[in-house]
C-alpha cells in the first residue's frame, strides 16, 4: 500500500480523529465513531479517498 498523505495532513488527521472522538464520549454519542476514519487514516498514512482522486500530499515517492 502506498502512502499518500504527508506528514501535516497525518499530524491534523489525528488531531481531528481524536477530537471527534472526545466529542463523542463527552457527549455520550455514537457519532464519535466517525472519528475512527480520520485517525485510522492519519496513523496508516493512506487514504483511499486520495488514491481514488490522485490526490498525494506525501512528499517522500514510496
Amino acid at each position: 500500500m502506498k502512502h499518500n498523505v504527508g506528514s501535516i495532513d497525518k499530524t491534523m488527521r489525528i488531531v481531528v480523529g481524536l477530537a471527534i472522538i472526545g466529542a463523542g464520549f463527552y457527549f455520550g454519542s455514537w457519532w464519535g465513531a466517525v472519528g475512527l476514519v480520520p485517525l485510522l487514516t492519519g496513523l496508516t498514512g493512506f487514504c483511499a479517498l486520495y488514491s481514488l482522486f490522485g490526490i498525494n500530499t506525501c512528499r517522500i515517492k514510496s
